[in-house]
């Protein structure tokens, strides 16, 4: 059996504030092979961007702690890497696309600029930088690659920021893209596309994708595998169809329910008892 691209063991995460130890994830397990998609979902406060940040150990120490468990990279534990072991997989082999691009982009400087800084510090082989900045602008689905890649982050929309993102992240060839809320500053039409930019991308780089969301209406179409997480825990975790389907726990339940249906009216959403969930 081949080893797994990525194997979460009794992951356990505190941080330590003024008021007092706060249990961010608790416990947690899964794996991730290589080229799959896995979903994690979750309201806010989840642990679920907690935990992607957790994989190449991006969560400043103090406040946060890392109370228990392993993070294997391909069989390798993230957490006793030293600092320059975790710069050479940082962007290298697990990339990130953030949130707010906007926030992620630095406004003074040309788009063309920032995925060459990348391309230098991972791929220093590369000959025409411009070249391949065009390639994966082009692969992301920005028109006219060669003009826009002069654009500073302000001349471009919310989804033309994140497409830049998404190829800035692809351009240093990762293992792994951590994709964390990447569609939801955009509007809904904005949000289809991206996704669906991702699913073609899935399909031409042999590269595993963790989708971190709060929405079980996008990841139907790109997700192989679902993790639900609540309070800090996976409550529940298997095929997304089958997840979908059939959900176990009452949490999965009621986030599945809040997908809007046609021709389907309520009066009120489905009400989340924490406490009584909590208890289970």
């Amino acid at each position: 059996m081949s080893t797994p691209l990525l194997e979460i063991r009794n992951l356990s995460i505190a941080f330590h504030t003024e008021t007092g130890v706060v249990e961010a994830v608790r416990g947690i397990d899964f794996t991730l092979a290589k080229g799959e998609t896995l979903a994690i979902v979750g309201e806010s406060g989840s642990g679920k961007s907690v935990t992607g940040l957790a994989l190449t150990r991006l969560l400043p120490e103090p406040p946060a702690r890392y109370v228990s468990g392993e993070i294997l990279l391909e069989g390798r534990d993230v957490l006793k890497m030293k600092p320059d072991e975790l710069r050479r997989i940082r962007g290298n082999r697990i990339a990130y696309v953030f949130q707010e691009p906007s926030t992620s982009l630095n406004p003074v400087f040309t788009i063309r600029w920032q995925i060459a800084e990348a391309i230098e510090l991972h791929r220093p082989e590369v000959c025409d930088v411009d070249a391949e900045i065009v390639k994966y602008l082009e692969l992301v689905g920005i028109v006219n690659p060669r003009q826009r890649m002069n654009d500073y982050p302000h001349q471009l929309s919310g989804g033309m920021q994140q497409r830049a993102m998404i190829a800035m992240a692809l351009v240093c060839h990762p293992d792994l893209l951590v994709a964390d809320e990447p569609t939801t500053a955009l509007d809904v039409t904005i949000q289809a596309q991206i996704i669906d930019q991702l699913k073609v991308l899935k399909s031409q780089i042999d590269m595993a994708i963790i989708l971190i969301t709060h929405n079980f209406g996008i990841i139907s179409g790109i997700a192989d595998r679902v993790a639900v997480m609540f309070r800090g825990k996976i409550v529940e975790q298997g095929p997304t169809a089958e997840v979908l389907r059939n959900p176990q726990h009452p949490y999965t339940r009621a986030l599945i329910d809040c997908i809007p249906k046609l021709g389907q009216r309520r009066k009120r959403l489905t009400t989340i008892d924490h406490a009584a969930l909590e208890a289970l």
